[in-house]
């Protein structure tokens, strides 16, 4: 299927201010559109009282003159570069650092942000930064030594495939032509999507595997 446009090196964030003993760390769950990230962080969050930022906030407007586009002439909302990196990595590290952090209200039916909220993580918490393109943090929050854990969360493609497609209609998030066609394009490529995810460090792993691999993690806090 058709690459996913990766960025070759981790963006710099030269404005955060970095702490020595980061108290706070992330584990980040990516991984294909409808494999269950969502779900899953809310299952830790509720098990372990986990904090969650959800990354798909921080797609970009629709109006963005810099969105990529496809040749049907809609925005590329699988292409990285519709995803604001840098924003992201900065709320994650202040809420690192500060232990809040203020985030973005995406509508995905509406193509944009219709609010801002502020996430919380108390001291020695762990922190789960969930989205697809959440690998995309990977090796910059290792550098800053605040990495727990990443995970590639995957299924079999095509409950994946049909997951999504019943999500994505019953949230109205794009006409259903729309979602067909983005359905089956992302089903054919999802092995190679997988494959990108691991090379920028999140381990491939279904759900429940996630669960018990990170149990230890709510130990240590």
């Amino acid at each position: 299927g058709r690459p996913v446009d990766w960025p070759a090196v981790a963006h710099p964030v030269t404005e955060h201010r970095r702490t020595e003993s980061p108290a706070r760390r992330v584990v980040v769950l990516t991984g294909p559109s409808g494999a269950g990230k969502s779900r899953l962080a809310a299952r830790l969050s509720r098990r372990h009282g986990w904090p969650i930022v959800r990354l798909d906030d921080f797609y970009r407007d629709g109006d963005d003159a810099n969105l990529p586009m496809l040749p049907i002439g809609i925005p590329d909302w699988d292409d990285a570069r519709s995803w604001d990196h840098d924003a992201a990595l900065h709320a994650l590290l202040t809420l690192c650092s500060d232990g809040a952090a203020r985030v973005p209200v995406y509508d995905i039916s509406r193509s944009r942000a219709v609010g801002v909220t502020k996430v919380h993580a108390a001291t020695e918490q762990v922190i789960i930064a969930e989205g697809i393109f959440a690998g995309q943090v990977v090796r910059d929050l290792r550098a800053k030594g605040v990495l727990a854990a990443a995970y590639c969360v995957r299924n079999n493609r095509w409950l994946t495939f049909w997951r999504r497609l019943v999500r994505d209609l019953r949230e109205h998030r794009k006409p259903p032509h729309v979602l067909w066609r983005r359905g089956l394009a992302l089903c054919r490529n999802e092995p190679c999507l997988v494959a990108q995810h691991e090379q920028l460090g999140a381990q491939p792993m279904r759900a429940r595997a996630v669960e018990r691999a990170t149990s230890h993690l709510a130990a240590l806090a």
